[in-house]
């Protein structure tokens, strides 16, 4: 299936957010993430009424990484890449504000600041053909993205060094069995379609409930047991008395299915 090529669309509750561009190996399209910066800084603040984001690529990868070429032709290449690493950072930030379920369709290589999108995704779903690789130590720099922070708290630490130290490369198999993966579909072509379907149910299900769970399982690493609790109590009873709890439980006793855009 071929991606839509808009840098963001709205569809039926779904943000499309296209993070690479279309030039040849797919790498980190700069400015496409300043204009989907600006469309999750209006989904967090409420001014566009998005459910689910979904990230994908512009062509048979994902997103290939940093444009190398434009570091070399910097003039001043640490100013230069201060920058990109800066612009980049605001859009995981407003990633994370928007505060919706984020999947992502991973065809092909999510490499360097690729994998590290693909990190902050909820749920990824990637083909036979996915391929994830850190790709900073080959070309001397460290990582950015967020990826030393969030790969050891999906994979492990042990995993997570070997991975970023030796700059390795994590099939799709391993990639599902550590955890970067939710979804592995059989075939590369239907990874988008299964990201639009996983993302279009979110998109009708009890948004309330959705945001809070995924806020839970956000903070759940850096919690103690007894403090997930409490707020596992206080999350559940509070959604308890929303219009989605209500007529979830409703729902469930009058044996009908709920309706949630009500």
């Amino acid at each position: 299936m071929t991606e839509p090529q808009d840098v963001t669309r709205l569809t039926d509750g779904v943000l499309f957010i296209r993070v690479s561009s279309p030039a040849p190996g797919n790498p980190l399209d700069a400015e496409a993430l300043l204009a989907a910066t600006r469309e999750l800084d209006r989904v967090a603040s409420g001014d566009l009424d998005a459910a689910v984001v979904l990230l994908h690529g512009a062509g048979s990868n994902f997103c290939a990484g940093g444009d190398v070429r434009s570091f070399a032709a910097a003039d001043d290449r640490p100013a230069f890449i201060r920058s990109v690493a800066d612009a980049f950072h605001a859009f995981l930030r407003a990633l994370t504000a928007a505060d919706v379920p984020v999947v992502a369709a991973v065809r092909g290589w999510a490499a360097g600041a690729g994998m590290s999108i693909a990190c902050h995704a909820d749920i990824v779903v990637g083909g036979p053909g996915t391929r994830f690789r850190p790709a900073y130590p080959g070309i001397g720099l460290s990582p950015d993205g967020g990826m030393t922070w969030m790969l050891p708290r999906i994979i492990g630490r042990g995993r997570a060094h070997l991975v970023i130290l030796t700059d390795a490369v994590i099939t799709a198999s391993d990639a599902a069995s550590w955890g970067l993966v939710g979804s592995l579909v059989d075939a590369d072509d239907d990874v988008l379609s299964t990201a639009e379907t996983i993302a279009s149910s979110l998109a009708t299900g009890p948004r309330p409930a959705l945001r809070a769970a995924r806020r839970l399982l956000s903070a759940s690493p850096d919690a103690t047991l007894h403090d997930q609790l409490d707020a596992e109590a206080e999350s559940i009873s509070r959604l308890a008395g929303t219009p989605t709890g209500v007529e979830g439980v409703d729902a469930f006793v009058e044996k009908r299915r709920p309706d949630f855009s009500r």
